[in-house]
């Protein structure tokens, strides 16, 4: 693997995951703070993240 290809594979993968991550953190930080509009937002960031990357991948083949 060269350096080119792992750099690529960072700018694609990391901005997802970092979203992810961010997704999740609604998620748990909305439940402790009893706060059922953070969950649901959490929960349509990491399902939409999800499809677009589905979508991407069907696209490729």
């Amino acid at each position: 693997m060269n350096s080119s290809n792992a750099i690529n594979n960072i700018l694609y993968w990391g901005p997802k995951i970092l979203i992810i991550f961010l997704g999740s953190f609604f998620i748990v930080y909305g439940g402790h703070d009893d706060s059922p509009g953070l969950q649901g937002l959490g929960l349509i960031v990491i399902l939409t993240t999800i499809t677009i990357i589905i979508r991407k991948r069907k696209k490729k083949l």
